[in-house]
C-alpha cells in the first residue's frame, strides 16, 4: 500500500477544512459560562474580544480574533514559525499596544525583557550518559524505528527524568505542525510530509519493548488531513491495548478545528485519558495560540469526549507566567470543572527561543501550591502544579495510573480527588 493513500486521497484546502469544522462544531454553553463571570473580565479592550465567545459560529469567532491576533504575534516570519502571516503597519501594531496598556492587564510578547536570573528552583536530573541506561535503551528504540518524541522537540526539561524511567511522551503524525504557536519549539510548515502509515506499528513495538504501564501519546497539529490525523491516533491505540490489554494509554490531541466525528473517533478508540491543553487564561489566548484555536473551541472538545465515551478521564493543562492574574487562572479552572474536566496540570511557561514569548514572570513554588489547593477544592479528581510540572511527566503519569486502576478495580465512579505533591 502506498503510504500517500490514506492521506491525499481525501486532501482538501485549509479553507475548505475550516468550512467543514465550523457546519460540524460542537455546541458549548458558552452564555451560561459567561454569565457567572466576575467583573475582574470586564474592561474595555477586553470585554470587545470577549464578545467573540457569544457568536454562534465558530467562524465568526475566528473573524472577530484573527486581525488582533496577527498585530499582536506578528509576521509569523520567526518564533512559532508555521504558515507566514501578512505583516501589519507599525501604527496598526502601536494601537494594539496601546489598547494593552490602557485595560491594564499584562501580555507576554516577543522580544520583551526577561526577568531576572532563573530561579533556583530549576534543577532537573540530567540525562544520562551511560550506554547502558534506561535513558540510552529508550533513545536507541526511538532512533532505530524513527520515532518523535515531544521531548525533544518541545525541549522539555524532564527529559532527563522520564527517559532514564524508561519511557518518553511518542509524537505522532511527524515532527511538523501546521500551526505555529508562539510557545512551542516544534517545527511548522503549512505543508508538512505526509504520515508515516507504519508509525502506529512502530509505535507498539517501542513501547512494547519498554515494559510501562502506562503511555502518553501526542501528536503536531495537522490540520492538512480531512480528519486531522484522529484515525492514525485511533489505529494507534488499538495496537498498544491489543499488545496490552492493561496498559494505559493517555493521547494529549489537538482540538481538530472543532470537528465532533474527529474528537468521537479518538474517544472510543480504546484509551484511558483524553487530554486537551488550553494552554492559558481566555484573555491571552491570541497571544499566545495560533488564530485557528480558540479557549472555547477546546472547551468544546474536552466536552464533547466525554458525549462520545462518558467513562474517559480528560485532562488539560495550563501554562503559567505569561501575564495572567489569579483570578483569571481560577475562572478557567470553573470552566473547566462545568464541562467535567478530570484532570489539570500546572507549569512555568519557558521561553525556548529568543523567537518566542518572553517570559513575564517566574511563578514562586508557593503560588503553585495556591492553584493546587483551588484545583482540589473546586473538585478536579488529580492536580498536578508546580515549576517543572508538564502537560505529560513520570511523576503525574505514576498518580494518573494507580488511581485509574484503583478506580477499576473498586467499580467506584471516579469520586476521589488525588492531589499531586510537586516534591519529586
Amino acid at each position: 500500500m502506498s503510504p500517500s493513500i490514506p492521506y491525499k486521497m481525501g486532501l482538501l484546502p485549509l479553507q475548505i477544512l475550516s468550512t467543514i469544522a465550523i457546519v460540524n462544531s460542537f455546541p458549548i454553553a458558552q452564555q451560561q459560562l459567561l454569565s457567572a463571570r466576575p467583573t475582574f473580565l470586564t474592561n474595555t479592550h477586553y470585554n470587545s474580544n470577549h464578545k467573540s465567545a457569544l457568536y454562534a459560529s465558530v467562524e465568526e469567532s475566528t473573524q472577530q480574533q484573527s486581525s488582533a491576533y496577527e498585530v499582536a504575534r506578528g509576521d509569523g516570519s520567526s518564533g512559532g514559525g508555521g504558515v507566514p502571516m501578512k505583516k501589519k503597519s507599525i501604527q496598526q501594531q502601536q494601537q494594539v499596544e496601546d489598547d494593552e496598556e490602557e485595560d491594564g492587564f499584562v501580555r507576554p510578547k516577543v522580544g520583551a525583557a526577561m526577568p531576572n536570573g532563573r530561579p533556583s528552583w530549576f534543577r532537573v536530573p540530567a540525562p544520562s550518559a551511560d550506554e547502558k541506561s534506561r535513558y540510552q535503551a529508550v533513545k536507541q528504540s526511538l532512533s532505530t524505528l524513527s520515532l518523535n518524541t515531544v521531548c525533544e522537540e518541545a525541549q522539555c526539561p524532564n527529559i532527563g527524568e522520564c527517559w532514564n524511567g524508561g519511557t518518553g511522551t511518542i509524537m505522532l503524525l511527524g515532527d511538523t505542525c501546521t500551526r505555529g504557536c508562539m510557545f512551542c519549539a516544534v517545527k511548522t510548515d503549512g505543508k508538512p510530509p505526509e504520515p508515516d502509515p507504519f508509525e502506529p506499528f512502530k509505535t507498539a513495538e517501542a513501547v512494547t519493548k519498554w515494559g510501562v504501564d502506562y503511555i502518553v501519546l501526542t501528536s503536531v497539529d495537522r490540520d492538512d488531513i480531512p480528519d486531522g490525523g484522529s484515525q492514525h491516533f485511533a489505529t494507534t491505540v488499538e495496537l498498544l491495548k491489543h499488545a496490552n490489554p492493561d496498559l494505559l494509554v493517555e493521547c494529549l490531541v489537538s482540538d481538530f478545528q472543532g470537528d465532533p466525528s474527529s474528537v468521537a473517533t479518538i474517544a472510543k478508540s480504546g484509551l484511558d485519558v483524553y487530554a486537551h491543553n488550553v494552554e492559558t487564561v481566555e484573555r491571552l489566548q491570541k497571544y499566545v495560540r495560533d488564530s485557528r484555536a480558540s479557549y472555547w473551541q477546546s472547551l468544546g472538545t474536552l466536552e464533547h469526549a466525554k458525549v462520545a465515551q462518558p467513562d474517559l478521564y480528560t485532562k488539560t493543562s495550563i501554562m503559567l507566567g505569561l501575564g495572567e492574574t489569579d483570578e483569571e487562572v481560577i475562572q478557567t479552572m470553573k470552566d473547566l470543572r462545568s464541562v467535567d474536566v478530570d484532570v489539570v496540570t500546572f507549569g512555568q511557561y519557558l521561553r525556548p527561543t529568543e523567537n518566542h514569548l518572553s517570559v513575564v514572570e517566574y511563578v514562586t513554588p508557593e503560588k503553585f501550591e495556591h492553584f493546587k489547593k483551588v484545583g482540589e477544592e473546586l473538585g478536579f479528581k488529580y492536580v498536578a502544579s508546580g515549576p517543572l510540572v508538564r502537560s505529560s511527566y513520570k511523576a503525574g503519569e505514576f498518580y494518573l495510573e494507580h488511581m485509574i486502576k484503583k478506580e477499576k478495580e473498586e467499580g467506584l465512579g471516579k469520586t476521589d480527588v488525588v492531589v499531586e505533591d510537586d516534591s519529586s
